[in-house]
């Protein structure tokens, strides 16, 4: 009788333990693969958006919006305010006015590149691994963790961003390339190179 109740005591404080807290980088993950099948388009055309919160119709969007939306769903973390500010703080940090002639920071497009995302990631003190120019067709040599944002350089040296899904039992990325937002393997990237790897926000 007792070892009866003793069986019974353990199955309901079993029960009763909570399951362990989603680490920071599983709420971006899941947040990331919650866009697939929602953002079914892909669409890089310049927009005038809100501040802060801003964001194109859900439908679609580039790249960087996967991360900017994961960022708000699964952090609460508004990409948009936060570039912006550090912008504002250090505009002469970021590649703005070599890669596109600004000379001021516009809300309305600075968080949805990738070049200020990396400085952005930089400069917070995220960076776990980055590429040099004279170093190319490196795969990622950092382990990888769900959550984790990669760059690459893509077709004509366009900058893409993705967010690690899953390590097990392989490597999968949410990314949207020009078909929507897609969770897809990380072997699919080999053709481009790898760039930067990423641990945002800092533990």
């Amino acid at each position: 009788m007792l070892g009866r109740r003793s069986l019974i005591s353990g199955a309901i404080a079993a029960l009763a333990t909570p399951a362990a807290a989603e680490t920071p980088g599983e709420k971006l993950a899941r947040a990331a693969r919650a866009q697939v099948g929602v953002t079914r388009d892909y669409d890089p055309n310049y927009v005038r958006i809100g501040y802060p919160g801003g964001d194109v119709p859900r439908a679609t969007g580039v790249c960087a919006d996967v991360v900017i939306r994961a960022a708000r769903d699964g952090l609460g973390l508004d990409l948009q305010k936060l570039v912006h500010e550090d912008m504002a703080h250090a505009f002469a940090a970021y590649p703005s006015k070599r890669a596109w002639g600004m000379d001021r920071p516009d809300a309305n497009i600075d968080h949805r590149r990738v070049l200020n995302l990396e400085t952005f990631w930089r400069r917070q003190g995220c960076e776990v691994w980055r590429s040099w120019k004279d170093v190319a067709g490196h795969a990622f040599p950092r382990p990888l963790a769900v959550g984790d944002l990669l760059t690459w350089r893509v077709g004509g040296n366009r900058p893409h961003v993705g967010v690690v899904t899953a390590t097990e039992p392989l490597v999968r990325v949410a990314h949207n390339i020009g078909w929507g937002v897609q969770d897809v393997l990380l072997a699919m990237f080999v053709p481009f190179r790898a760039i930067g790897h990423y641990r945002w926000p800092r533990p």
